[in-house]
């Protein structure tokens, strides 16, 4: 097949995590005709960003098996997951860069506005002591999954604490090679990317999205985790794509269903201020990780999430918005057991 045949998506998803994989996680999505449809030998960044979306949709059901597992039960019903939204989370230390890395939210700002995002709104996270962010695409805001990106304010907290992530934090490395950097050039320049650049590219840029840091100490672990569930997270899983979400038709009955059949289901359903944006989530898989000094640790790693959304009568479309307190309800997934905030 010609470059000016390939459908570029598929052809992208395939280059990074194969043939097999790549057909079970575009089979697994629903996912646009139009962007599914675009053929070489250009990409345009709205079929990059939706393969960047693709691989890292795959890479968190191979760290989150209840995950995985909810995403076979939902094919095996007959049904494909929407992928709404993901995320992450990132730490602004109280000066500078962190390590190699732009500092907090600059560290994924800068990958998101070349591929077409556009922060859509700021939530303050002030119980968290964290700002959240929402990056929605321009070109397809309700097909492109949407981010959500959250920056830690080390500042809010003690100096023994700054001083731990300082130490944890500040030997992060930038993932982001020069060649895929001048792949992002272009797309804010508005350049033509050739399949080929765009190929080479994807692959860096999906492992930004992982720890850049070295190991942790058990002792600097222990201070983080004794200020933040969210900093001691960061300091084992770093910039990881933190959860997956499912948009779904009636996420309360899915709930209910879940919670029946013994699923580690959130506590309780989180609703926005508005009524129209539903959400809840399975608890965190607990992973084992490697610390300093070669100890290994079990810890809370990422999960995956559901969402309801209603229309907005003010656009007539969906209501894409996020919620202050849902948020706060659906970072708890990760915290020590007993912790889901009220």
């Amino acid at each position: 097949m010609t470059v000016e045949n390939q459908r570029v998506v598929s052809a992208l998803v395939e280059g990074i995590l194969g043939a097999e994989a790549a057909n079970t996680a575009m089979d697994a999505l629903e996912i646009d005709p139009a962007l599914m449809n675009e053929r070489g030998p250009h990409v345009s960044r709205a079929a990059f960003a939706m393969a960047m979306n693709v691989a890292l949709f795959h890479g968190l059901l191979e760290r989150v098996p209840s995950g995985a597992a909810y995403v076979a039960d939902r094919l095996a019903r007959g049904g494909k997951v929407v992928f709404d939204h993901g995320a992450l989370r990132t730490v602004r230390l109280i000066d500078g860069p962190t390590g190699e890395l732009p500092p907090g939210e600059e560290a994924f700002s800068r990958i998101f506005a070349p591929l077409g995002y556009q922060m859509a709104a700021v939530y303050p996270l002030d119980r968290l002591r964290m700002t959240g962010r929402a990056y929605r695409h321009a070109d397809f805001p309700e097909g492109i999954p949407q981010f959500f990106l959250s920056e830690l304010h080390v500042d809010r907290f003690d100096p023994e604490f700054a001083d731990a992530a300082a130490r944890v934090f500040g030997t992060s490395r930038d993932p982001l090679t020069a060649e895929a950097k001048a792949v992002l050039r272009k797309y804010a320049d508005g350049a033509p990317v050739s399949l080929a650049e765009a190929e080479a590219a994807l692959p860096v840029i999906v492992a930004a999205f992982d720890r850049q840091h070295a190991p942790v100490s058990i002792e600097d672990y222990e201070l983080l985790l004794s200020r933040s569930h969210e900093a001691a997270w960061i300091a084992t899983e770093g910039n990881a794509f933190n959860h997956a979400t499912d948009r779904v038709a009636d996420v309360a009955a899915l709930a209910e269903r879940l919670k029946a059949e013994d699923w580690p289901m959130k506590d309780r359903l989180e609703i926005s201020r508005s009524g129209r944006v539903r959400q809840t989530a399975f608890r965190a898989d607990t992973v084992e990780r490697l610390f300093a000094g070669n100890a290994l640790r079990q810890v809370p790693g990422s999960f995956y999430e559901f969402i309801s959304r209603d229309i907005d009568p003010e656009t007539g479309g969906l209501d894409l918005a996020f919620d202050t307190g849902n948020a706060t309800g659906i970072f708890a997934m990760t915290s020590a057991p007993g912790d889901e905030r009220a």
